[in-house]
C-alpha cells in the first residue's frame, strides 16, 4: 500500500445533503402513480443511478413499466429535484466540509468529486466550491455505479495516482465497498450501524481532521502490511 496521495469525496450526504430533495421529487412521482414512497425506501436509493433508483422505486410500488415510459418518468424526476436544487446557496454545504476539504489541499492531497449524480458540475458551481477540486467525475462519465468501483477507479485514473493511494468518504454502504473493491481506504460519514464496514466511521466531515485521517491510514497501511 503506497502513500495516501489523494482524497475522493462523494457528494450527496457527504458535502452536501440533496438526498432530501431527491426523496421529494421521488415521492411525487410514486404519489401520481399511486403508492407510498417513505423515507425508509429512500435509503435503497442512496448511491445509485437515477435509473436505478427509478427501477427500485417500481418495485417498491409493484409496477412494471416500459422502457419509454420508464425513461420520461426518469426525466420527469430529474426535472422536479433541479427544481430544488436551482435555488440551492453555500449555506446548505454540510458543516466542515470547507474547512476539511481546503485543509486536505494545503497538505498536499489532490481532490476529487465521485458521484452518481449527473447534476454534480451545476451543484458544486451553485455551493461555490468548484475550485476545491482537482477533478469530478458523475453520473454522466461512468457506466456502471457503485458498489462498482468504477466512478472511483476513474477518479484515480485522471487524477494521475494509484488506487491504493486514494481514500474515499462516503455516506452509503455501496459505496464503502467500491471504494474496497477498487483498493482504497473507505471513511464513512454517518452511523456506524450503517457503515459497519468502513475503515473509520465519523458523523460528517466536522468531526474528522487531516492527522487523524493519516492516523486511519497509517494503522490501514499496517493492518495490510501484516503477514
Amino acid at each position: 500500500m503506497s502513500g495516501l496521495s489523494a482524497c475522493l469525496f462523494d457528494l450527496d450526504g457527504v458535502i452536501v445533503d440533496t438526498a432530501k430533495y431527491h426523496f421529494v421529487a421521488w415521492r411525487q412521482i410514486a404519489h401520481e402513480l399511486g403508492f407510498e414512497f417513505t423515507e425508509q425506501n429512500n435509503e435503497r436509493l442512496k448511491g445509485v443511478s437515477r435509473m436505478r433508483s427509478l427501477e427500485i422505486l417500481l418495485e417498491v410500488g409493484g409496477l412494471a413499466l416500459d422502457t419509454a415510459t420508464k425513461v420520461a418518468l426518469a426525466e420527469k424526476k430529474n426535472a422536479l429535484y433541479l427544481s430544488y436544487v436551482m435555488q440551492m446557496t453555500p449555506t446548505e454545504v454540510l458543516p466542515g466540509a470547507v474547512d476539511f476539504l481546503k485543509n486536505c489541499r494545503q497538505s498536499g492531497y489532490k481532490t476529487a468529486l465521485a458521484t452518481a449524480s449527473r447534476n454534480a458540475a451545476v451543484i458544486i458551481e451553485l455551493l461555490k466550491i468548484a475550485p476545491l477540486f482537482d477533478v469530478v467525475v458523475d453520473g454522466n462519465r461512468v457506466t456502471h455505479t457503485k458498489p462498482d468501483p468504477e466512478v472511483f477507479l476513474t477518479c484515480a485514473s485522471d487524477l494521475g495516482v494509484s488506487p491504493t493511494a486514494c481514500v474515499v468518504f462516503e455516506d452509503a454502504e455501496a459505496g464503502i465497498e467500491a471504494a474496497h473493491v477498487g483498493g482504497m481506504l473507505a471513511i464513512g460519514i454517518g452511523s456506524p450501524a450503517n457503515l459497519a464496514k468502513a475503515d473509520l466511521v465519523v458523523p460528517g466531515l466536522s468531526k474528522i481532521s487531516v492527522e487523524q485521517l493519516r492516523a486511519a491510514w497509517d494503522n490501514k497501511k499496517s493492518t495490510v502490511a501484516k503477514p
